[in-house]
């Protein structure tokens, strides 16, 4: 049986390392919701621009200290029965990150116009918000599991009820924007824009499912 506190007792530079990485997604949350936030209420600025510069610069940040982590485990022989687990855990939070950038490259580049409606922007905001609440729910359940797996639980719960709310608050925006009298290229193009941003939700939900499982499997 495994303590729980104690996944990489022996190497404090791991966990700092992987501390590290995580910091990276969580800061990764909170630029997406800035530039939104830029995006939606002045349109395509240079400091929107900007915003984007800073999540590449990230997750290519992110993409060398995974691969360093991935070494590490290897080399030095480390948590064999749950090195695949933490691999793959690592990779997905990697790729929440990637996909954080990725989605706020498209509204930069191709959604801004369609998202920032004065009628709707107020829960297109809402929407940036609670997607950015279970990217960082994902990231402290992650965190949890390496230092206290019986709060693993607590975050799960939290990813999913931002999920949910996800969803409500998509399913709104698409009602009202088809209600509208906007054309059908600009509808089709606002729903795309909104399945985009309530997609990092669910990869945040996908976490869970993986968390859960590895909280299991650390408590046998």
């Amino acid at each position: 049986m495994h303590h729980p506190q104690a996944l990489f007792a022996h190497t404090r530079a791991l966990e700092l390392r992987i501390d590290e990485l995580l910091d990276m997604v969580a800061e990764g949350g909170i630029q997406f919701e800035r530039g939104m936030v830029l995006l939606l209420e002045r349109g395509q600025t240079p400091e929107a621009e900007e915003k984007l510069q800073q999540l590449i610069q990230l997750k290519e940040r992110c993409n060398q200290l995974r691969r360093r982590v991935v070494d590490t485990l290897y080399s030095e022989m480390l948590i064999p029965e749950f090195r695949g687990d933490v691999l793959r855990l690592l990779s997905h939070l990697y790729g929440l990150l990637d996909a954080l950038k990725n989605a706020y490259q498209d509204c930069l580049i191709a959604y801004a116009g369609v998202l920032n409606r004065r009628e709707s922007l107020a829960d297109v905001q809402d929407l940036v918000a609670v997607v950015v609440q279970s990217v960082q729910a994902a990231v402290q359940g992650a965190r949890a599991f390496f230092r206290n797996p019986e709060a693993v639980r607590d975050h799960i719960n939290q990813i999913r009820i931002h999920e949910a709310e996800a969803d409500g608050i998509t399913v709104r925006l698409k009602t009202g924007l088809f209600a509208s009298a906007r054309p059908l290229e600009q509808k089709l193009l606002g729903r795309d824009a909104l399945a985009l941003i309530d997609g990092l939700a669910d990869l945040a939900e996908e976490i869970s499912d993986e968390l859960s499982i590895l909280a299991i499997k650390r408590a046998l």
